[in-house]
């Protein structure tokens, strides 16, 4: 999903100064372009959209279980909108995370960090013999970390109570399919 660099030897007779830049008319994955404005910042890994806008703007990535130098992603799912991100991130600033871990039963928040973290570590091949990604949603194995973590699993399609309940919290449904 990443743009090749010019080998130096492409350029070796050329003798302009910026010979061995990028070159401007090769093509650019749009998804990368759209999900690095969102972020403010290139990605630091491969992923795929997961969940759209009407109009194909991403409003979830679901990302690989590495990045791109080699560290484990605990973060199978990532909110990647901006009018979502705000208002999830006022509701933690109201307490949302004290709130959903009251609201949501802990042997159904228990279940759905296992089946998260199964997800996830599906996505590791069978031979990886390196270091892991661990946890469940948001990379916490108890509780409630990130709200953005568990309402973007719930929009993907993920059996997660707290997602739903902060969809709940916001008047959002899941996208029909």
């Amino acid at each position: 999903m990443s743009q090749a660099l010019p080998r130096p030897e492409d350029h070796h007779a050329d003798p302009r100064p910026d010979a061995g830049a990028v070159d401007p008319t090769a093509r650019v994955d749009p998804d990368v372009a759209a999900v690095a404005a969102l972020l403010g910042r290139p990605p630091a890994g491969a992923f795929v959209v997961a969940v759209r806008k009407d109009d194909g703007s991403p409003v979830v990535i679901a990302n690989e279980p590495f990045l791109g130098d080699g560290t484990p992603m605990p973060t199978r799912y990532w909110l990647v909108d901006p009018a979502l991100r705000a208002a999830v991130g006022r509701l933690e600033a109201a307490g949302g995370v004290r709130q959903a871990e009251a609201a949501v039963e802990a042997g159904a928040l228990a279940a759905a960090h296992r089946r998260y973290a199964a997800e996830r570590d599906a996505a590791v091949g069978p031979g990886h013999a390196g270091p892991r990604p661990t946890g469940g949603v948001g990379g916490t194995r108890t509780g409630v970390k990130c709200l953005h973590a568990h309402l973007a699993w719930w929009l993907a399609g993920g059996d997660d109570p707290v997602g739903a309940w902060v969809a709940q919290q916001l008047g959002v449904g899941r996208p029909q399919s």
